[in-house]
């Protein structure tokens, strides 16, 4: 049956809709899980969205995607991404990216093995071991997949773990839906080219703090855009715009909405403000990063139109 950790991903649905001389009778449903609670899931079909009580369904498993990027679309999304969030120590192993960031999240303290290190992969992940070493920090390694499927193998036979899958998702700009007619009296969202204090206490409210790396990580970059929704002077939403990739990628991070503010479309609003924003600048297509287990974030992602480009886990040693 399936898991929360399959919201996001492409599933196949054999369910019972209806009996005949004692039988039941059986369709099939393909489509990506945007959706599953106790009682129903929810698919996104080339038809259009299907839910299905769980009561119905008979048989459901994860299949694989329809089409994989090829390695040179991973490659480019993923350095799109190393650039939309710069480390403030980086180093090289070949065409591998080292980076770290006083421990300020994952994507900013780990490896990134793409390309060729121009060693054997024990002695190149050895060699990720000692760089961390020497800046006192533990090594981590973001192993996109299935691009980096040999590494894991490899961190896997030296007892490395797993944190949660994380989903890498894309949609064409052109192909977000138009913004929905403001409310009278909704607040605008304004786009700064660097963050407010209230903006910054926000994502440290997210993020577990801000220490002095993590500023150089949101504003190091030529084309940054931050989002801002008040209210009566307070803060109530958020959100970071990026345009790296030479200019084709917008990347969408940090949307955060206050929980006193949920449900009122805030979230969509920021998104739609940083793609007409991305658009001027040139670029075609987004992409954001969100762990697959957080399901209300991966819904609201498909309904605008996301899919799942590829994924990855970001792997450390054994406790």
């Amino acid at each position: 049956m399936l898991r929360q950790q399959d919201v996001g991903h492409r599933i196949v649905v054999r369910r019972i809709v209806g009996i005949r001389e004692g039988r039941p009778l059986f369709s099939d449903a393909l489509g990506e899980l945007v959706e599953l609670s106790e009682t129903h899931l929810t698919l996104a079909t080339a038809q259009g969205r299907l839910r299905v009580p769980v009561a119905e369904v008979h048989r459901a498993k994860r299949v694989p995607p329809a089409r994989r990027p090829t390695a040179a679309a991973v490659v480019e999304l993923e350095l799109a991404a190393d650039e939309a969030w710069p480390a403030a120590v980086r180093g090289r192993l070949g065409d591998w990216r080292l980076r770290a960031a006083d421990g300020w999240t994952g994507r900013a303290n780990s490896a990134l093995p793409v390309g060729d290190p121009d060693r054997p992969l024990p002695a190149a992940l050895d060699a990720v071991e000692r760089w961390y070493a020497d800046l006192g920090r533990p090594p981590m390694v973001n192993t996109p997949l299935p691009l980096a499927a040999p590494v894991g193998a490899e961190l896997d036979a030296r007892g490395w773990v797993g944190r949660p899958p994380v989903l890498v998702q894309t949609v064409p700009l052109a192909g977000l839906p138009p913004a929905a007619p403001e409310p009278a009296g909704a607040p605008p969202v304004e786009l700064t080219a660097e963050p407010s204090d209230d903006w910054l206490a926000v994502a440290a409210g997210r993020k577990g703090g801000l220490p002095d790396a993590a500023r150089h990580v949101l504003t190091a970059v030529d084309q940054v855009r931050f989002a801002h929704v008040y209210a009566d002077g307070t803060l109530l939403a958020i959100g970071r715009g990026t345009v790296t990739g030479q200019g084709r990628w917008l990347g969408l991070s940090l949307v955060e909405v206050l929980p006193e503010a949920r449900r009122q479309g805030l979230a969509g609003r920021i998104i739609r403000a940083l793609a007409d924003w991305g658009a001027a600048t040139g670029a075609s297509r987004a992409f954001l990063q969100v762990e697959q287990h957080k399901t209300p974030a991966v819904t609201l992602y498909r309904a605008l139109g996301f899919t799942t480009h590829h994924t990855y886990l970001t792997r450390t040693p054994p406790p």
